[in-house]
């Protein structure tokens, strides 16, 4: 079997991809592994090298470098492809989709990830774009989108980026106009944010419904109402802590497999970190599932 580490250089502040080649050959050469390492070079790249080893047909373990964009590529690359297993290496920001499991910490140990255990992982689709673990739209993909023009600034890390991101979108506006369907229904009002949950975390820990699994079948979609600037600092904790059913008024909770969303105007939106775009959406669980491996002794943790 071949093991296929994908390096992505922008994740993190710095650049670090020398020193982790280096690593991974060490590693590999001590284990005796067939591998190979690939280096991002572009947007969409880790996503075609991907695409290349599902094409070849041939077994392999694909690790992807870097943050959850990083591995949102890779996953978009691996979607549906029965010969690759896909795993994260964290070397981002935020790192969320590590956190779904008992010990986060343990995939930064290539040692424990050759030692693993394997599950197959549901998808949200959007268009011929995937998601893991969390697909979003309004106030918190336009906060979580900008982060990349703030990470690099001196003296702002990955959560002083998301920090300043977030009142310079603030200052911008909160809420806009969508229509949306979903489990039957059609509401049509002005949202401060509509979010798809396969996965738990998102935004450097940020956990709107906690009862999300990527491996249940289902999707949980919680659509936040209109609020006021003033407003925002009294939902934020009880969001972030996924406390939802504390303020109904404010917050809608679906349990569905899709949810399909007008909007006035191109909005971006985010998945998994990663920016698209568009005015009608319909934002489902694929059909497509992803083979996902993690160090052995792990399981997708209980809320």
């Amino acid at each position: 079997m071949k093991h296929l580490f994908i390096i992505n250089p922008a994740a993190g502040k710095h650049d670090n991809s020398a020193a982790l080649s280096a690593s991974i050959h060490e590693f590999g050469k001590k284990h005796g592994l067939d591998y190979a390492i690939r280096v991002s070079r572009a947007a969409g790249d880790c996503t075609a090298i991907t695409r290349e080893a599902a094409a070849s047909g041939e077994e392999q373990r694909v690790y992807a470098c870097g943050g959850d964009g990083t591995l949102n590529e890779v996953v978009c690359g691996a979607a549906g492809a029965s010969n690759l297993a896909v795993t994260h290496f964290p070397c981002g920001s935020g790192n969320d989709f590590v956190k779904n499991f008992t010990d986060p910490k343990a995939f930064g140990d290539l040692e424990r990830l050759l030692d693993a255990q394997e599950i197959l992982l549901d998808l949200i689709q959007m268009g011929e774009s995937y998601s893991l673990s969390i697909c979003s739209i309004g106030i918190d993909a336009r906060i979580g989108t900008s982060i990349q023009r703030y990470k690099h600034l001196p003296l702002i890390g990955g959560k002083g980026a998301y920090n300043l991101s977030t009142v310079v979108n603030l200052v911008k506006g909160i809420h806009r106009h969508y229509v949306v369907e979903v489990a039957g229904k059609t509401v049509d009002d002005r949202f401060t944010l509509i979010c798809v949950c396969n996965g738990r975390f998102y935004g450097g820990g940020y956990e709107p419904v906690p009862a999300a699994r990527p491996d249940d079948g289902k999707l949980e979609v919680l659509l936040v109402k209109k609020v006021s600037r003033l407003q925002v600092a009294k939902i934020i904790g009880k969001y972030k802590a996924g406390r939802f059913a504390e303020m109904p008024s404010i917050f809608s909770h679906f349990t569905t497999d899709r949810v399909r969303i007008h909007c006035d105007r191109e909005e971006v939106i985010n998945l998994d970190g990663e920016a698209r775009w568009g005015k009608d959406v319909e934002i489902r669980l694929s059909e497509k599932k992803l083979r996902f491996f993690f160090p052995k002794g792990l399981r997708l943790a209980a809320t």
